[in-house]
């Protein structure tokens, strides 16, 4: 019985190897298509983005957006091809709001520390 399944074997591989070899092999290589787009919107952990892209053959375009920690968004908007190369536009969208000041200054000296004495503020 085991002599039978390894002639068997062999019969298939050789029968396999033979029918391969028999044709040319010839292996298509079309331009990729595809479109894609998703989108986050985390209130817990503040993670907002999103993003698009679409390709049709060398030819890609996308955006991608995401929301900064000073309340802006920033919009990159993108092609990419094979003569252009790979250009991107930038924009910020909003305005930044930036958060107050904690303490204040003492007449040219550095604010009040939390930590302890600041370098500058030191007390001779």
């Amino acid at each position: 019985m085991l002599f039978l399944i390894c002639v068997q074997d062999f019969h298939c591989n050789f029968c396999l190897c033979s029918y391969c070899s028999s044709f040319p092999h010839h292996e298509e290589h079309a331009p990729a298509h595809y479109k894609f787009d998703y989108g986050v919107h985390d209130p817990h952990t503040h993670d907002v983005k999103s993003q698009w892209e679409h390709r049709d053959g060398h030819h890609i375009k996308g955006a991608y957006t995401l929301k900064e920690a000073d309340g802006t968004t920033r919009l990159v908007e993108y092609t990419a091809g094979p003569h252009s190369g790979f250009n991107a536009v930038v924009k910020r969208i909003g305005h930044a709001h930036h958060p107050g000041h904690y303490g204040h200054h003492k007449g040219g000296h550095g604010g009040d520390s939390f930590v302890g004495v600041t370098h500058w503020g030191f007390p001779y």
